[in-house]
Order: structure tokens, then C-alpha cells, then sequence
């Protein structure tokens, strides 16, 4: 036994366990086959990981601190815009991932959507960014905003503060910080399960992304991802990298609904990303 076994164990040990909560499931024999092989490769996923990680959390800092800077000057400059997916795209190259997009003619560069996404991983957030060539900000819960210089970023560009222990008026603030983006010409890109799923599953849908759709009869834009969790599960430090693909389904119109239609709205936007994700191989719960 070599001298670097005992420090191995465990690595190897959380790599199994990562890889094996991801691993299709077609009968133990073969999870195990495939789990062991990724041990075999571990030195090239804690690479990847480590690279992705360090040029990652690098290319945030110096996007931060532009972003910061153009929204002095003006913060509906499209440089921002630029300086986003430059990051996210930064994000993607790192972490050994490709993404392909379906569906880019169903948006309209000159309107604004209510973005509804389904949410498997932090990868999401960069997936959003590249496959909706619009400006979109998304909402962030306030821990965020205690990380310093990254909570200065993420106010310069409009990102919204959501306080969770606040309860009644969270949809009053969510609302305000919403209609201050539209007048900007801004999109809001929404994960309507409310978190992201340990097990890469598709849970149920909340009604605030359509509320406040219909609340300012904005369209809403399905996009459907696949891969992301696969790539970089949730809760985990290790990064696979691979396939990332993002389908962009036609917008539905929200002109005319009122607060009795959200319940509706909730359900027909859940059935057609749930189809869409059924049908690039994931799972709905």
C-alpha cells in the first residue's frame, strides 16, 4: 500500500458517492462498473475541479469589480451585458462543459419575458445567461448579498435581493425590484421549484414566477436544460464537465390573465418543460 493511500480513501470514497447519485439507473452492476471507473479517472475530475474553481471564483471577481464600475457610469450599458456572459461563458470553458441551444428564433430581442427555468445546478445560472441572449437578471436569496464585492456586483447589475424571512412582503419587494427591471428593458429569469433538487429530479412548481408574470402581463419564456447536474451536481465540489443542452420554447402570452389564472399558467408552463426534460433523458418527479 502506498504511502498516499490512506489520504486517497476518502477522495475516492466521495467521488463514488457523487458519481453514483448521477449514474442512470440500470441495475447495480453497472452503476458500480461506471462508478468504478470514474475513480480510475479522479485525478482528472479534481483537475478539472480544481481549475474550474480557481478561474471560476477569478473570472467573478474581475467581472464584479467591471460591473461595478459601468454601472456608475451608466447601468443599462450593454457592455454589462457583454461582461455577464463573458463570465458565464468563462464558467462553462472551465468546468470542461458545451452548451447547445435550441430554439434561439423563439426570442425576441426587443421584448421582455418572465424567464422560467427548470433548476438542477449552480451551472444553471450560466446556462440562462448564454442560451437568452437578452439582458435577464434572476432572484438571489439575501445570504448572497453578505458575500463582499460579489453582493456590490450583483446590486450594480440589478440582480433581486429576496428575503425568505420576510414572508408577506416578499412578493410586494419581488414585485417593486421586477417593475424597476421591465422599465429598463430588462428580463427575469425565475426557478420556479424554489431550489435546486439533490437527486437531479424535476420537482413541482411554485406559483410566484406566474404571479408576477401575469401581475405585469409580461410573457413567459420556457426554457428547458438538461446536463447541468450531470456536470456539477448539486451540494457537490466536483465538476464533470459535458452535453449542457437548453431548449427555448415559444413564449406564452400573458396579456388579459388575471390572479385566477395562475394556478393554470403554473401547470401548463411545469407540463410542457417537464415533457421537454422527459424527453432529453431527465427525470420528473
Amino acid at each position: 500500500m502506498g504511502p498516499n493511500s490512506a489520504s486517497r480513501g476518502p477522495l475516492r470514497r466521495s467521488l463514488i458517492c457523487a458519481f453514483s447519485s448521477i449514474a442512470p439507473r440500470v441495475g447495480p452492476a453497472r452503476v458500480s462498473a461506471t462508478a468504478s471507473l470514474q475513480v480510475v479517472r479522479w485525478p482528472l475530475i479534481v483537475v478539472r475541479s480544481i481549475v474550474a474553481w480557481t478561474v471560476g471564483v477569478l473570472a467573478t471577481i474581475v467581472g464584479a469589480v467591471m460591473v461595478i464600475v459601468l454601472a456608475l457610469i451608466n447601468d443599462t450599458s450593454p457592455m454589462i451585458e457583454k461582461v455577464i456572459r463573458t463570465w458565464a461563458r468563462t464558467w462553462f470553458v472551465a468546468s470542461g462543459s458545451r452548451l447547445e441551444v435550441r430554439g434561439s428564433v423563439n426570442i425576441d430581442p426587443e421584448r421582455s419575458y418572465v424567464v422560467v427555468a427548470n433548476h438542477l445546478s449552480s451551472l444553471d445560472i450560466m446556462t440562462c445567461f448564454l442560451a437568452v441572449p437578452l439582458p435577464i437578471r434572476f432572484l438571489a436569496k439575501k445570504e448572497l448579498f453578505k458575500i463582499p464585492l460579489f453582493a456590490q456586483g450583483m446590486r450594480a447589475v440589478g440582480i433581486i435581493e429576496v428575503d425568505r424571512s420576510a414572508r408577506s412582503k416578499v412578493h410586494e419587494s419581488v414585485n417593486r425590484q421586477a417593475a424597476e427591471l421591465i422599465a429598463k428593458k430588462r428580463s427575469l429569469i425565475i426557478y420556479p421549484e424554489g431550489t435546486r433538487p439533490r437527486d437531479g429530479v424535476m420537482k413541482p412548481f411554485k406559483k410566484g414566477a406566474f404571479t408576477i408574470a401575469i401581475d405585469n402581463q409580461l410573457p413567459v419564456l420556457p426554457l428547458s436544460i438538461h446536463g447541468t447536474y450531470e456536470a456539477w451536481p448539486a451540494d457537490q465540489p466536483w465538476i464533470f464537465g459535458g452535453k449542457v443542452v437548453a431548449i427555448v420554447d415559444p413564449p406564452i402570452e400573458t396579456a388579459g390573465m388575471t390572479s385566477n389564472d395562475v394556478e393554470a399558467l403554473r401547470d401548463k408552463v411545469r407540463a410542457l418543460i417537464a415533457s421537454r426534460v422527459t424527453e432529453m433523458g431527465g427525470k420528473v418527479s
